[in-house]
């Protein structure tokens, strides 16, 4: 299938979100490799200076000055987005882009502000709802925004009730490098006790604490959270210093593995280690982990919120369960873990899913999809046959986006909703 080739900036604000880090440099990296001409545009988080540069993947970064140069929370980013729209419009008079793809509620209110020419601005939030103040910006954006690309069908509604037109929503989920992750090629050490796998997020509803808790109801089986912090201050993070009480009360501190911040070559060999996946949050808009393990073909129990609704098939790829039931959760963990035909079965079908659904070629056509429909257009065209997007490699080397895996959630067209 031709598209025109689009000349794309994508503004990713703050990227000290992990979803939105993977994601963006996963789709630069995918639209790139299918011809597009896509520049990131960054605001500065570290001391090196302002400027272009071209990524090993063949798309642009330019890191834009506007504010401190480090990492700050959204709430501290808001006084600058003018001096990040500013330097934007500046950009965008002298070398137009086709489309505007803004990543974060607050890229968002500087694009918004920026464009003055007609150019289309497609918005991806990573999440909806917070502080009045973000819940602001996000009514602002949604309603000034030309499309905006949902993460999973559950966003959709969120989208909807505020008050954001249902015509102006494609569904866009991340995608996964189905090259990284695979069910082939090392696995990480362990020993004879079954093997539970978790990913660690700092986010208070991550459902972590229930899974501590419920794996005193799961004989012989050891508990292995993944990422956080470095080694060296695991000790000092108060997350994980809450999370050791809970397993110490419930007697099986001997049987949980933090294993610190890991590389993502790394991450691959762990998650095929497991046998099962367990991503159990309150709330999930991106879902990485769910797709990084069915890639691995490891069978996933999630909880049916979010973005983990779309991807993880109950029944087939893995067993959804209820947030905050934990009796339940080591209920299904028992059932499953006893069942190494089963497992299997939602293993190979989570493989085939995240293959055909997710993989970041099939993502980048579904952002095409979304970006014509909002009215991009160019002279040019090509022909769309992404292949899968990397899985290493900084996009800028202070600590820009990383292309790696992610996850794919509904079908993608507007009125079309998440299919099985």
């Amino acid at each position: 299938m031709k598209h025109d080739r689009f000349r794309i900036a994508m503004v990713s604000a703050q990227e000290s979100g992990a979803g939105q880090f993977v994601h963006v440099a996963g789709l630069a990296a995918a639209l790139t490799a299918g011809g597009h001409d896509v520049t990131v545009y960054t605001r500065r988080e570290c001391s090196r200076p302002p400027g272009r540069d071209r990524t090993e993947f063949g798309y642009d970064v330019v890191r834009v000055s506007a504010g401190p140069a480090q990492r700050v929370d959204e709430d501290e980013i808001v006084p600058h987005l003018g001096r990040l729209a500013d330097s934007l419009g500046r950009e965008w008079r002298d070398n137009p882009p086709d489309v505007v793809h803004a990543h974060g509620w607050t890229s968002g209110l500087a694009s918004v502000l920026a464009e003055r020419q007609g150019i289309p601005v497609v918005q991806t939030y990573y999440g909806i709802g917070g502080s009045a103040r973000r819940q602001q910006g996000e009514r602002l954006v949604g309603g000034e925004a030309t499309r905006v690309a949902a993460m999973s069908s559950s966003e959709v509604f969120t989208l909807v009730r505020m008050g954001v037109d249902r015509r102006r929503i494609s569904v866009v989920p991340t995608g996964v490098d189905v090259r990284m992750f695979t069910p082939w090629g090392q696995s990480a050490k362990r020993g004879t006790r079954s093997r539970i796998v978790a990913v660690w997020t700092t986010a208070s509803h991550s459902g972590l604490a229930d899974l501590v808790k419920v794996l005193c109801q799961v004989d012989d089986a050891e508990l292995v959270i993944i990422g956080g912090p470095g080694k060296r201050h695991l000790g000092r993070t108060p997350e994980v210093r809450r999370l050791r009480a809970f397993a110490t009360c419930a007697g099986v501190a001997d049987r949980i593995v933090f294993t610190g911040a890991v590389p993502r070559e790394q991450t691959a060999d762990l998650l095929r280690s497991a046998d099962i996946v367990v991503c159990a949050p309150r709330c999930e808009p991106v879902g990485h982990a769910s797709l990084e393990a069915m890639a691995c073909g490891v069978p996933v129990v999630a909880t049916a919120v979010g973005a983990l609704a779309d991807s993880v098939v109950d029944g087939v790829t893995g067993v959804h369960v209820p947030p905050g039931r934990p009796r339940h959760l080591a209920k299904v963990l028992g059932g499953l873990l006893g069942d190494e035909i089963l497992r299997e079965e939602f293993g190979v079908a989570g493989r085939d899913r995240a293959c055909a659904r997710y993989s970041w070629d099939r993502v980048a056509a579904d952002t095409v999809r979304a970006y014509e429909r909002a009215g991009a257009r160019t002279s040019g065209s090509v022909q769309l046959a992404v292949s899968a997007a990397p899985g290493r490699g900084d996009l800028v080397a202070c600590g820009g986006v990383t292309p790696a895996a992610a996850p794919r959630a509904p079908e993608t067209d507007d009125d079309e909703s998440s299919g099985g």
